[in-house]
Protein backbone atom coordinates (compact mmCIF):
# COMPACT_ATOMS: atom_id res chain seq x y z
CA UNK A 1 0.00 0.00 0.00
CA UNK A 2 1.02 3.18 -1.08
CA UNK A 3 1.40 6.45 1.39
CA UNK A 4 0.96 9.60 -0.32
CA UNK A 5 1.79 13.19 0.45
CA UNK A 6 1.17 16.48 -1.70
CA UNK A 7 3.50 19.91 -0.77
CA UNK A 8 1.73 22.81 -2.46
CA UNK A 9 3.87 25.20 -2.87
CA UNK A 10 2.46 29.21 -2.49
CA UNK A 11 5.21 31.21 -3.68
CA UNK A 12 5.88 34.44 -1.13
CA UNK A 13 8.05 37.30 -3.09
CA UNK A 14 7.11 40.59 -1.00
CA UNK A 15 5.74 41.41 2.25
CA UNK A 16 4.02 44.05 3.76
CA UNK A 17 2.13 45.29 6.75
CA UNK A 18 -1.91 45.43 5.62
CA UNK A 19 -5.31 45.71 6.95
CA UNK A 20 -5.85 42.27 6.92
CA UNK A 21 -3.69 38.85 6.30
CA UNK A 22 -3.81 37.42 3.32
CA UNK A 23 -2.07 36.15 -0.28
CA UNK A 24 -2.28 38.79 -3.56
CA UNK A 25 -0.68 36.99 -5.82
CA UNK A 26 2.94 36.68 -4.61
CA UNK A 27 2.36 39.19 -1.99
CA UNK A 28 1.85 38.33 1.53
CA UNK A 29 -0.03 40.85 3.67
CA UNK A 30 0.11 40.78 7.29
CA UNK A 31 -1.93 42.60 10.06
CA UNK A 32 0.42 43.13 12.50
CA UNK A 33 -1.61 43.57 15.39
CA UNK A 34 -3.24 40.65 14.94
CA UNK A 35 -0.13 38.93 14.43
CA UNK A 36 1.03 39.97 17.40
CA UNK A 37 -2.20 38.90 19.21
CA UNK A 38 -1.82 35.33 18.66
CA UNK A 39 1.74 35.22 18.84
CA UNK A 40 1.47 36.38 22.14
CA UNK A 41 -1.48 34.07 22.49
CA UNK A 42 -2.57 33.36 26.53
CA UNK A 43 0.86 33.31 27.76
CA UNK A 44 1.63 35.02 30.98
CA UNK A 45 4.70 34.52 30.91
CA UNK A 46 5.33 37.24 27.94
CA UNK A 47 5.36 40.58 28.74
CA UNK A 48 5.78 41.99 24.60
CA UNK A 49 6.20 41.45 21.24
CA UNK A 50 7.28 43.23 18.11
CA UNK A 51 7.25 42.44 14.60
CA UNK A 52 9.39 43.72 12.15
CA UNK A 53 10.41 42.30 8.57
CA UNK A 54 13.44 42.08 6.73
CA UNK A 55 14.17 41.24 3.66
CA UNK A 56 17.37 39.99 1.36
CA UNK A 57 20.12 42.82 0.89
CA UNK A 58 18.61 45.00 3.55
CA UNK A 59 21.37 46.78 5.78
CA UNK A 60 19.78 44.63 8.71
CA UNK A 61 21.38 42.07 11.28
CA UNK A 62 19.14 39.72 13.27
CA UNK A 63 20.45 38.81 16.96
CA UNK A 64 19.97 36.98 19.06
CA UNK A 65 17.75 34.22 16.99
CA UNK A 66 16.15 31.10 18.69
CA UNK A 67 14.29 29.53 15.82
CA UNK A 68 13.37 29.69 11.98
CA UNK A 69 9.77 28.40 11.21
CA UNK A 70 8.42 28.14 7.70
CA UNK A 71 4.82 28.91 7.93
CA UNK A 72 2.29 26.01 6.56
CA UNK A 73 -1.02 24.51 6.72
CA UNK A 74 -2.30 21.35 6.86
CA UNK A 75 -5.55 20.95 3.90
CA UNK A 76 -5.93 17.38 3.97
CA UNK A 77 -5.62 14.55 5.20
CA UNK A 78 -5.27 13.93 9.50
CA UNK A 79 -3.37 16.24 11.99
CA UNK A 80 -2.42 19.55 11.83
CA UNK A 81 0.45 21.58 11.69
CA UNK A 82 3.02 21.11 14.48
CA UNK A 83 1.32 18.11 16.21
CA UNK A 84 1.78 17.79 20.12
CA UNK A 85 2.43 21.54 20.69
CA UNK A 86 -0.11 23.87 18.33
CA UNK A 87 -2.41 20.71 17.25
CA UNK A 88 -3.64 17.65 18.11
CA UNK A 89 -1.29 14.11 18.78
CA UNK A 90 -2.85 12.65 15.33
CA UNK A 91 -0.03 11.31 13.07
CA UNK A 92 0.64 13.28 9.92
CA UNK A 93 2.63 13.06 6.77
CA UNK A 94 0.02 12.25 4.52
CA UNK A 95 -2.70 14.08 2.71
CA UNK A 96 -1.67 17.74 1.45
CA UNK A 97 -0.06 20.46 3.56
CA UNK A 98 0.30 23.82 1.71
CA UNK A 99 3.56 25.86 2.14
CA UNK A 100 4.33 29.93 2.12
CA UNK A 101 7.36 29.50 0.57
CA UNK A 102 10.06 32.21 0.19
CA UNK A 103 9.26 33.73 3.63
CA UNK A 104 9.73 32.40 7.66
CA UNK A 105 8.50 33.35 10.68
CA UNK A 106 12.08 34.07 13.19
CA UNK A 107 11.61 34.36 16.81
CA UNK A 108 14.48 36.52 18.52
CA UNK A 109 14.30 38.75 22.01
CA UNK A 110 16.01 38.74 25.00
CA UNK A 111 18.31 36.05 24.91
CA UNK A 112 17.43 32.14 26.15
CA UNK A 113 20.85 30.75 26.21
CA UNK A 114 24.63 31.45 24.60
CA UNK A 115 23.93 29.40 22.11
CA UNK A 116 22.00 31.65 19.91
CA UNK A 117 23.03 32.98 16.47
CA UNK A 118 22.99 36.00 13.44
CA UNK A 119 20.80 36.09 10.47
CA UNK A 120 22.67 39.12 8.13
CA UNK A 121 20.40 40.25 5.95
CA UNK A 122 23.10 42.00 3.63
CA UNK A 123 27.07 41.68 3.55
CA UNK A 124 30.04 38.85 3.68
CA UNK A 125 27.69 37.21 6.45
CA UNK A 126 24.59 36.64 4.40
CA UNK A 127 26.45 33.78 1.60
CA UNK A 128 26.62 31.21 4.34
CA UNK A 129 22.73 30.97 5.39
CA UNK A 130 19.22 30.28 3.60
CA UNK A 131 17.65 32.43 6.16
CA UNK A 132 19.51 35.34 4.71
CA UNK A 133 17.61 34.93 1.19
CA UNK A 134 13.96 34.64 2.64
CA UNK A 135 11.58 37.50 3.44
CA UNK A 136 11.76 36.90 7.58
CA UNK A 137 8.53 38.56 9.62
CA UNK A 138 10.62 38.40 12.84
CA UNK A 139 9.09 38.42 16.40
CA UNK A 140 10.79 39.52 19.41
CA UNK A 141 9.71 38.44 22.39
CA UNK A 142 10.43 39.22 26.13
CA UNK A 143 9.60 36.93 29.05
CA UNK A 144 9.27 38.14 32.78
CA UNK A 145 12.19 38.48 34.61
CA UNK A 146 13.36 35.58 36.56
CA UNK A 147 11.70 32.92 34.88
CA UNK A 148 13.74 29.26 34.95
CA UNK A 149 16.17 29.55 31.35
CA UNK A 150 13.15 26.27 30.41
CA UNK A 151 10.55 28.27 30.59
CA UNK A 152 11.65 30.95 28.77
CA UNK A 153 12.63 28.81 25.95
CA UNK A 154 9.61 27.36 26.13
CA UNK A 155 7.30 30.44 26.07
CA UNK A 156 9.92 31.53 22.82
CA UNK A 157 9.00 28.47 20.99
CA UNK A 158 5.76 27.89 21.48
CA UNK A 159 5.22 31.96 20.48
CA UNK A 160 6.75 31.38 17.11
CA UNK A 161 5.38 28.00 16.26
CA UNK A 162 1.47 30.36 16.90
CA UNK A 163 3.20 33.08 14.80
CA UNK A 164 3.87 30.19 12.13
CA UNK A 165 0.69 28.41 12.13
CA UNK A 166 -1.35 32.41 11.79
CA UNK A 167 0.36 33.03 8.87
CA UNK A 168 0.31 29.93 7.00
CA UNK A 169 -3.43 29.95 7.04
CA UNK A 170 -3.84 32.33 4.38
CA UNK A 171 -2.87 29.35 2.40
CA UNK A 172 -5.58 27.70 3.27
CA UNK A 173 -7.75 29.30 0.28
CA UNK A 174 -4.95 29.77 -1.70
CA UNK A 175 -4.10 27.85 -5.24
CA UNK A 176 -0.24 26.47 -5.33
CA UNK A 177 2.04 27.51 -8.27
CA UNK A 178 3.62 23.90 -7.86
CA UNK A 179 2.57 20.91 -6.44
CA UNK A 180 5.33 17.90 -5.41
CA UNK A 181 4.00 14.59 -4.73
CA UNK A 182 5.62 12.16 -2.61
CA UNK A 183 4.65 7.95 -2.22
CA UNK A 184 6.45 6.36 0.33
CA UNK A 185 6.24 2.31 -0.11
CA UNK A 186 6.35 -0.53 2.48
CA UNK A 187 9.52 -0.09 4.29
CA UNK A 188 10.16 -3.95 3.47
CA UNK A 189 11.53 -4.98 0.47
CA UNK A 190 9.67 -7.60 -1.81
CA UNK A 191 10.63 -10.00 -3.70
CA UNK A 192 12.78 -9.40 -6.56
CA UNK A 193 13.97 -5.65 -5.23
CA UNK A 194 17.68 -5.75 -6.00
CA UNK A 195 18.23 -1.97 -5.39
CA UNK A 196 20.48 -1.29 -2.26
CA UNK A 197 17.94 -0.56 1.11
CA UNK A 198 19.46 2.85 2.49
CA UNK A 199 17.78 3.78 6.18
CA UNK A 200 18.22 7.05 7.16
CA UNK A 201 19.35 8.03 11.00
CA UNK A 202 18.46 10.73 11.66
CA UNK A 203 20.13 12.39 15.15
CA UNK A 204 18.52 14.70 17.08
CA UNK A 205 19.97 16.76 19.91
CA UNK A 206 18.39 16.02 23.16
CA UNK A 207 20.65 16.90 26.27
CA UNK A 208 18.37 18.40 28.08
CA UNK A 209 19.72 22.21 29.33
CA UNK A 210 18.26 23.73 26.44
CA UNK A 211 19.39 21.40 24.30
CA UNK A 212 16.38 19.77 23.01
CA UNK A 213 14.08 18.65 19.95
CA UNK A 214 10.14 17.34 20.28
CA UNK A 215 8.82 14.34 18.03
CA UNK A 216 4.78 15.12 18.21
CA UNK A 217 5.66 17.28 21.16
CA UNK A 218 7.35 14.82 22.95
CA UNK A 219 10.85 15.75 24.17
CA UNK A 220 13.38 13.30 22.56
CA UNK A 221 15.09 12.45 25.20
CA UNK A 222 12.75 10.39 27.04
CA UNK A 223 12.10 8.22 23.45
CA UNK A 224 13.60 5.11 22.73
CA UNK A 225 14.66 5.36 18.98
CA UNK A 226 11.29 5.26 16.46
CA UNK A 227 10.54 4.67 12.67
CA UNK A 228 9.06 6.99 10.74
CA UNK A 229 7.72 7.86 7.92
CA UNK A 230 9.68 10.56 5.89
CA UNK A 231 7.04 13.00 5.08
CA UNK A 232 5.66 13.09 8.67
CA UNK A 233 9.11 15.16 9.41
CA UNK A 234 7.84 17.23 6.05
CA UNK A 235 4.73 17.62 8.46
CA UNK A 236 6.04 19.40 11.26
CA UNK A 237 6.37 16.40 13.57
CA UNK A 238 9.66 17.57 14.68
CA UNK A 239 10.48 20.57 15.97
CA UNK A 240 13.34 22.50 17.42
CA UNK A 241 13.84 23.30 20.85
CA UNK A 242 17.53 23.91 20.89
CA UNK A 243 19.92 27.03 21.78
CA UNK A 244 22.94 24.89 20.56
CA UNK A 245 25.31 26.86 18.46
CA UNK A 246 23.65 28.35 15.55
CA UNK A 247 25.87 26.94 12.97
CA UNK A 248 24.89 23.77 13.42
CA UNK A 249 21.08 24.06 15.14
CA UNK A 250 18.61 22.26 12.68
CA UNK A 251 15.75 24.87 13.32
CA UNK A 252 12.58 23.88 12.79
CA UNK A 253 12.72 25.44 8.90
CA UNK A 254 15.55 22.71 8.45
CA UNK A 255 13.32 19.88 9.69
CA UNK A 256 10.57 20.88 7.82
CA UNK A 257 12.72 21.41 4.57
CA UNK A 258 15.37 18.03 5.65
CA UNK A 259 17.31 18.03 2.14
CA UNK A 260 18.65 14.42 3.16
CA UNK A 261 15.07 13.40 2.79
CA UNK A 262 14.00 14.87 0.00
CA UNK A 263 17.28 13.22 -1.82
CA UNK A 264 16.31 10.46 -0.90
CA UNK A 265 12.65 10.37 -1.92
CA UNK A 266 13.61 11.18 -4.97
CA UNK A 267 16.02 8.73 -5.99
CA UNK A 268 13.49 5.71 -4.33
CA UNK A 269 12.89 3.14 -7.17
CA UNK A 270 15.55 4.91 -8.93
CA UNK A 271 18.94 3.66 -7.58
CA UNK A 272 17.87 2.90 -4.32
CA UNK A 273 15.26 1.74 -1.93
CA UNK A 274 14.38 4.36 0.77
CA UNK A 275 13.44 2.18 3.79
CA UNK A 276 12.61 4.52 5.87
CA UNK A 277 14.16 7.50 8.71
CA UNK A 278 14.73 6.24 12.43
CA UNK A 279 14.85 9.48 14.44
CA UNK A 280 17.14 8.99 17.16
CA UNK A 281 18.42 10.48 20.04
CA UNK A 282 22.21 12.22 21.46
CA UNK A 283 22.52 11.57 25.01
CA UNK A 284 24.97 12.52 27.65
CA UNK A 285 25.29 9.44 29.72
CA UNK A 286 27.35 6.13 28.44
CA UNK A 287 24.58 3.98 29.69
CA UNK A 288 21.74 6.37 27.36
CA UNK A 289 24.49 6.72 24.29
CA UNK A 290 24.42 2.69 24.52
CA UNK A 291 20.81 1.96 24.49
CA UNK A 292 19.57 4.33 22.24
CA UNK A 293 22.84 2.89 19.46
CA UNK A 294 21.84 -0.84 20.10
CA UNK A 295 17.74 -0.39 19.77
CA UNK A 296 18.51 2.34 16.87
CA UNK A 297 21.22 -0.10 15.13
CA UNK A 298 18.38 -2.82 15.47
CA UNK A 299 15.85 -0.84 13.92
CA UNK A 300 17.75 -0.15 11.01
CA UNK A 301 18.98 -3.68 10.75
CA UNK A 302 15.53 -5.05 10.98
CA UNK A 303 14.72 -2.96 7.65
CA UNK A 304 17.12 -4.77 5.87
CA UNK A 305 19.46 -2.16 5.16
CA UNK A 306 22.47 -2.42 2.92
CA UNK A 307 23.54 1.29 3.79
CA UNK A 308 22.61 4.07 6.40
CA UNK A 309 22.51 8.13 6.09
CA UNK A 310 23.63 9.42 9.53
CA UNK A 311 23.16 13.05 10.54
CA UNK A 312 23.62 14.59 13.59
CA UNK A 313 23.43 17.76 15.47
CA UNK A 314 25.73 19.99 17.38
CA UNK A 315 29.66 19.29 18.28
CA UNK A 316 31.44 17.59 20.59
CA UNK A 317 29.59 15.37 23.17
CA UNK A 318 27.26 14.19 19.93
CA UNK A 319 30.25 13.14 18.24
CA UNK A 320 30.51 10.35 20.80
CA UNK A 321 27.05 9.35 19.99
CA UNK A 322 27.57 9.46 16.07
CA UNK A 323 30.64 6.98 15.92
CA UNK A 324 29.00 4.43 18.26
CA UNK A 325 26.19 4.36 15.48
CA UNK A 326 28.22 4.05 12.87
CA UNK A 327 30.34 1.71 14.30
CA UNK A 328 27.96 -1.17 15.38
CA UNK A 329 25.72 -0.31 11.92
CA UNK A 330 29.14 -1.33 9.60
CA UNK A 331 29.78 -4.25 12.35
CA UNK A 332 26.26 -5.50 11.29
CA UNK A 333 27.94 -5.04 7.91
CA UNK A 334 25.69 -1.74 6.66
CA UNK A 335 27.52 0.61 5.49
CA UNK A 336 27.57 4.07 6.43
CA UNK A 337 27.81 8.05 5.29
CA UNK A 338 28.35 10.40 7.80
CA UNK A 339 27.32 14.28 7.30
CA UNK A 340 29.17 16.33 10.05
CA UNK A 341 30.93 19.88 10.26
CA UNK A 342 33.97 20.23 12.30
CA UNK A 343 35.17 22.30 14.75
CA UNK A 344 39.09 22.70 13.78
CA UNK A 345 40.18 25.41 15.26
CA UNK A 346 40.41 29.06 13.46
CA UNK A 347 43.44 27.98 11.70
CA UNK A 348 42.15 24.82 10.78
CA UNK A 349 44.96 22.88 12.58
CA UNK A 350 42.98 21.38 15.26
CA UNK A 351 41.07 17.90 15.75
CA UNK A 352 38.07 18.20 13.84
CA UNK A 353 36.09 16.03 15.99
CA UNK A 354 35.37 14.95 19.49
CA UNK A 355 35.34 11.44 18.94
CA UNK A 356 36.55 8.75 16.05
CA UNK A 357 36.58 5.42 15.08
CA UNK A 358 38.00 3.37 11.90
CA UNK A 359 35.17 2.88 10.14
CA UNK A 360 33.67 5.99 10.33
CA UNK A 361 35.97 5.91 6.22
CA UNK A 362 32.91 8.20 4.69
CA UNK A 363 32.28 11.55 6.10
CA UNK A 364 31.07 14.67 4.23
CA UNK A 365 32.03 17.61 6.01
CA UNK A 366 30.00 20.40 5.79
CA UNK A 367 32.92 23.08 6.92
CA UNK A 368 34.73 24.52 10.09
CA UNK A 369 32.61 26.45 12.22
CA UNK A 370 35.20 27.61 13.71
CA UNK A 371 36.94 30.01 11.03
CA UNK A 372 36.74 33.55 11.95
CA UNK A 373 35.00 36.14 10.35
CA UNK A 374 34.47 40.04 9.75
CA UNK A 375 30.84 41.30 10.04
CA UNK A 376 30.54 45.10 8.93
CA UNK A 377 27.84 47.50 11.00
CA UNK A 378 24.55 47.05 9.87
CA UNK A 379 21.75 50.46 9.44
CA UNK A 380 19.12 48.47 11.83
CA UNK A 381 19.58 45.84 14.03
CA UNK A 382 16.14 43.74 14.92
CA UNK A 383 17.29 42.67 18.75
CA UNK A 384 20.38 43.38 20.54
CA UNK A 385 23.97 43.64 19.44
CA UNK A 386 25.50 43.73 22.73
CA UNK A 387 25.07 40.00 23.51
CA UNK A 388 27.13 39.35 20.32
CA UNK A 389 30.20 39.15 23.17
CA UNK A 390 27.96 36.30 25.55
CA UNK A 391 27.33 34.05 22.28
CA UNK A 392 29.53 30.85 20.90
CA UNK A 393 31.72 31.41 18.67
CA UNK A 394 31.80 35.26 19.70
CA UNK A 395 33.94 36.60 22.69
CA UNK A 396 35.01 40.10 24.99
CA UNK A 397 36.09 42.36 22.13
CA UNK A 398 33.81 41.14 19.42
CA UNK A 399 31.92 44.13 19.32
CA UNK A 400 34.12 47.38 18.02
CA UNK A 401 33.79 50.40 15.64
CA UNK A 402 34.55 48.63 13.10
CA UNK A 403 31.61 45.76 13.24
CA UNK A 404 32.09 42.50 14.65
CA UNK A 405 34.54 39.46 14.49
CA UNK A 406 32.96 36.07 15.24
CA UNK A 407 33.35 32.56 14.58
CA UNK A 408 31.36 31.17 11.43
CA UNK A 409 29.41 29.31 14.61
CA UNK A 410 27.45 32.40 15.01
CA UNK A 411 25.75 32.65 12.11
CA UNK A 412 22.43 30.51 11.80
CA UNK A 413 22.83 27.24 9.73
CA UNK A 414 26.18 28.70 8.70
CA UNK A 415 27.99 24.78 8.60
CA UNK A 416 24.14 22.59 9.37
CA UNK A 417 24.87 18.92 9.25
CA UNK A 418 21.84 18.04 7.02
CA UNK A 419 24.18 19.79 3.90
CA UNK A 420 21.73 22.54 3.72
CA UNK A 421 24.56 25.37 2.87
CA UNK A 422 27.63 25.32 0.27
CA UNK A 423 30.28 24.82 2.89
CA UNK A 424 32.49 21.80 2.64
CA UNK A 425 36.22 20.73 3.32
CA UNK A 426 38.36 18.26 1.32
CA UNK A 427 41.32 15.95 2.63
CA UNK A 428 44.09 17.08 -0.16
Amino acid sequence: MMMKYELGHIPIEEIAWGQKTSVEGTLLQINREKLLEKTRGDDSRITSVRADIAKPGESVRIIPVKDVIEPRVKIDGKGGVFPGLISGVDTVGEGRTHVLKGCAVVTAGQIVGFQEGIIDMSGPGARYSTFSKLLNIVVCIDVKNGIAHHEHEEAIRLAGLRAAAYLGEVGRSATPAHLERFEMRPPFRSKGDDLPGIVYLYMLLSQGLLHDSYLYGQDMKNLLPTLIMPTEVMDGAIVSGNCVSACDKNTTYHHQNNPVIRELLNRDGIDLHFLGTVVTNCNVTLKDKTRSARYAVKLVHMLGADGAVITKEGFGNPDADTMMYCARLEEKGIRTVIISDEFAGVDGASQSLADTTPQADAVVSTGNANEPIALPHMDKVIGDIRVIEKMAGGQAGSLSQKGITVELQTIMGATNELGFEFLTARDE
